[in-house]
């Protein structure tokens, strides 16, 4: 661990666009002259690897999974009651976007508990199904971290919580 953050080979950690990935390693690379700091993440999901000098990690929104006490709030989100604005799909697609890429898991899970229906009442167009299978994958992908548990078992949960309104 250095003096200015508080990541490690190892953890887990939220990047706002990609999700939740592992830190593979912490090294200190030339690079164009100057000597920098790189956290090397690992997204299994995405089959992905992501560079950051560890300078840039607050500023690209580089962040430790959420506390279980903070994912117990978000997952209370899923009970409430759904909010769709009365704009065009376009314009509330947009904004879904934005909260799934915010990284924030309770913004997340508004996406989650606006877009879901229930089997019987299946009735989404093809963009709504995707983005709200984006965002449930997000949310469970960092449950799952956080619980220490699989992602079938995270989605479960997920459901559970979903589902209490109805």
């Amino acid at each position: 661990m250095t003096k200015e953050n508080a990541f490690n080979s190892g953890d887990f950690v939220v990047y706002p666009t990609h999700g939740v990935g592992q830190i593979e390693s912490i090294t200190t690379d030339e690079i164009a002259g100057q000597s920098l700091e790189i956290i090397s993440i690992n997204f299994d999901k995405e089959k992905m690897r992501l560079r950051i000098p560890m300078a840039n990690a607050k500023k690209t929104g580089l962040r430790a999974v959420t506390p279980s006490l903070e994912m117990e709030k978000a997952l209370e989100t899923l009970k409430g009651k759904a909010k769709v604005k009365r704009t065009m799909w376009s314009r509330r697609a947009q904004e879904y976007e934005a909260k799934i890429n915010s990284g924030d898991p309770t913004s997340i899970a508004e996406v989650v508990r606006d877009l879901y229906k229930p089997a019987e009442k299946m009735d989404q167009s093809y963009s709504e199904r995707q983005i709200y299978e984006q965002a449930l994958g997000r949310l469970a992908d960092e449950l799952s971290v956080v619980d220490k548990t699989d992602m079938e078992t995270a989605e479960g949960k997920l459901y559970r919580f979903l589902k209490t309104d109805f």
